[in-house]
């Protein structure tokens, strides 16, 4: 490992580190600090889920939360990426798979299918996270 000492005080050379809760590394990429921030809205999402599965909400309330609770864990510190698409796309994938749970499958033709993208855009009217990230 790599040390710097200024003024009499070594300093341990490190390749990524947290600083106000955003993953900063040496070569710049946010693709980790990404992957964390799905995996916290991820998370946010599991302890909601009673929320989410509840009849008691409608499917526009639970828009709100998913809006007010999960998409801001995800969209965490976004002013400071520069999103690729692999990276917009994997912020969508996420957003549309809380967006399945929301709206749930559809019967059509005597069985039961998941929502195509095309009718998840339709529903939230073209917006999405990553137009919510890039302001």
């Amino acid at each position: 490992m790599k040390e710097a000492t200024i003024n009499g005080v070594s300093y341990e050379a490190v390749t990524e580190f947290l600083y106000l809760d955003m993953l900063i590394n040496n070569d710049n990429s946010v693709e980790k600090e990404i992957q964390r921030c799905i995996l916290g809205g991820n998370r946010t999402y599991f302890v909601t889920i009673s929320l989410f599965k509840s009849r008691l909400f409608s499917r526009t309330t639970k828009i709100i939360l998913y809006k007010t609770l999960i998409r801001l864990v995800v969209s965490y510190g976004a002013e400071a990426w520069t999103l690729t698409k692999k990276e917009e796309q994997a912020v969508l994938i996420f957003e549309r798979k809380i967006f399945r749970r929301i709206y749930g499958p559809k019967y059509e033709n005597g069985e039961w299918k998941s929502r195509t993208n095309r009718e998840l855009e339709e529903m939230s009217k073209g917006e999405n996270i990553v137009k919510c990230i890039k302001g």
